[in-house]
């Protein structure tokens, strides 16, 4: 069986090196690769199509979970390829329907067994994910309203960071941090970034030994 693949991450180091780890496969084909969500939709207005997509949440200002839908519209699989493994960024990518979760950290095998899984209409999730799944440990929270970039935000707040220096982290103004911030008080009921700083510590979105690293 033959597989056409696309990569979807704003890295270009890390799209050429999966290329060439793909490229020593015989079943696989990477025949598009992409920086942003508006490339991808340019692609698929196109008419082209492939059976997997490899796909990174964190596509510069954009949450590459977007993109799921009109994927699978087109009989596109799709597996999340990521580093993103908290709690509710595993949940989000579940309900947003991807097929399969791998962690960029995981050896080139299992990439190549989430690819070929997907195709065979086998979901392909790690391990410890399975495990938090059946014992219903991604249930929903508190935060569960809150976008991808408004969490990340959240957690540079809890850690002690200014507007300026979340901004600098994240690539973005500080008056776009600014907004995000107002969005978070607003649809956590809450009225400062103390408050902000201490929900997140109480709810295990960041841990404690995490501030003092």
């Amino acid at each position: 069986m033959h597989i056409s693949v696309i990569l979807i991450d704003d890295h270009p180091l890390f799209r050429k090196g999966l290329i060439h780890l793909l490229s020593g496969q015989q079943e696989v084909s990477v025949i598009g690769e992409f920086a942003d969500v508006a490339g991808v939709r340019a692609w698929l207005a196109d008419g082209h199509r492939a059976e997997v997509a490899l796909l990174d949440r964190n596509l510069r200002e954009e949450d590459g979970l977007v993109l799921v839908p009109e994927l699978k519209q087109h009989g596109i699989r799709v597996v999340m390829l990521t580093i993103a493994d908290a709690d509710y960024e595993i949940r989000d990518a579940i309900e947003s329907g991807v097929d399969g979760y791998v962690l960029k950290t995981s050896e080139p095998e299992q990439i190549l067994q989430a690819i070929q899984a997907v195709c065979q209409g086998t979901s392909m999730y790690p391990s410890h994910v399975m495990q938090k799944m059946a014992r219903g440990q991604l249930a929903q929270d508190i935060f569960a309203k809150l976008t991808h970039r408004e969490l990340e935000i959240v957690t540079y707040v809890a850690k002690g960071l200014s507007n300026r220096g979340i901004g600098d982290a994240l690539g973005v103004s500080e008056n776009t941090v600014r907004n995000h911030l107002r969005n978070i008080l607003d649809k956590l009921s809450l009225d400062n970034r103390v408050q902000v700083a201490t929900l997140a510590l109480e709810r295990g979105l960041v841990k404690r030994k995490d501030l003092d690293a």
